[in-house]
């Protein structure tokens, strides 16, 4: 397959070709998914660890809550919605783009699982109309959802990732999948980051407990997210060496997420600055730490040397990063070129 040649769309049925796929994109595929003969099987442990993930989010109780949302600073309760408003734009594009790639990628494993990637990004959006219906009346509702793409903070950090996803669904071949793949790494294991801290940190000063247990799910779902992306990426680029060409792709990955880093960096010193108990250097170090955790699941050197230990310790208490059984020494190993990732292997190297 060539790095220009336009991906097409899959069929829903193929008959007479293999229920195995023979690549993840641009290969041949029946459709059926026969999860005891698929072409990677390490996704399968993905799979069920998503099923295992089930959770709505009217199972959390917000009582306490919406007496604890007039204890809150002015400061605070606008840090609270701005940052809702954030994670409702970037979960309801991620929504979307899951879907739309799912229609070009030819092995029905990854299309079953992209499918329970994109429904748990809906339910992540549901819990944020949840929450805010909680605590404030429909009109700040409203107005904190529209707020959210009116925000220059906001428009600015989210259209870097949507730029590269529109990429995608403009010229739809293997190298824009696997570039706009990076997006999404970027949006699952980045983005969020700093506006999980920020309920963190009001949830070990016992504010809006139930606020930080709903983000503790989503979060769960968005490392799991990540990590099977990551493989995914990893998968297609061993089966497609030619999009790495003399280095090419791993400099635009070091380069992309060293621009996410410069602009959750920034949105973060806006957000976060002068509120308390958030140290913001404290904050822009972990943001780098992030950031080397997400180069070290695709086999890539660390971007920000020294940050290889998580500077927010206090953080653990509520966010695990091995809370979904993912390796411990996944994130340890040392960095692995993309062509060391084979069937032979497999993804237990990673």
């Amino acid at each position: 397959m060539t790095v220009e040649r336009p991906l097409t769309k899959i069929r829903l049925l193929s008959p007479g070709r293999p229920n195995r796929a023979t690549a993840i994109v641009g290969g041949e595929a029946s459709g059926i998914v026969n999860w005891n003969d698929i072409r990677y099987p390490q996704f399968y442990d993905v799979y069920k660890t998503l099923l295992r993930n089930f959770w709505i989010p009217d199972e959390i109780p917000m009582t306490k809550d919406v007496k604890e949302w007039g204890t809150l600073s002015a400061r605070e309760q606008e840090a609270y919605l701005r940052t809702i408003g954030l994670l409702s734009n970037l979960d309801s594009v991620q929504t979307r783009f899951i879907l739309e790639a799912a229609l070009f990628v030819s092995d029905p494993s990854v299309h079953a699982i992209l499918s329970i990637i994109a429904q748990q990004e809906a339910v992540h959006n549901q819990s944020y109309s949840y929450v805010l219906s909680s605590i404030v009346p429909l009109d700040v509702q409203n107005r904190t959802f529209t707020r959210a793409h009116e925000d220059p903070a906001v428009i600015a950090r989210n259209a870097f990732i949507v730029d590269l996803y529109e990429n995608f669904r403009n010229e739809r071949t293997a190298l824009a999948l696997a570039k706009s793949l990076v997006a999404s790494i970027i949006l699952e294991g980045l983005n969020f980051y700093s506006g999980f801290a920020f309920f963190y940190n009001l949830a070990r000063n016992q504010k809006m407990l139930g606020t930080s247990t709903m983000i503790s799910y989503i979060q769960r779902d968005e490392m799991q997210h990540s990590y099977f992306i990551s493989l995914l990426l990893r998968a297609i680029l061993t089966e497609n060496p030619e999009l790495d060409r003399n280095g090419e792709f791993t400099e635009f990955t070091l380069q992309t997420i060293g621009k996410a880093v410069e602009l959750e960096s920034n949105w973060t010193r806006e957000v976060l600055k002068g509120l308390p108990g958030i140290d913001l250097e404290e904050m822009l170090g972990y943001v780098k730490y992030l950031a080397n955790k997400r180069l070290s699941m695709l086999g890539l050197p660390d971007l920000y040397p020294g940050y290889t230990e998580n500077v927010m310790p206090w953080i653990r208490a509520y966010s695990d990063e091995n809370l979904n059984n993912i390796k411990t020494d996944f994130f340890e190993q040392k960095a692995r070129a993309y062509s060391k990732v084979t069937d032979d292997n497999g993804f237990d190297e990673l």
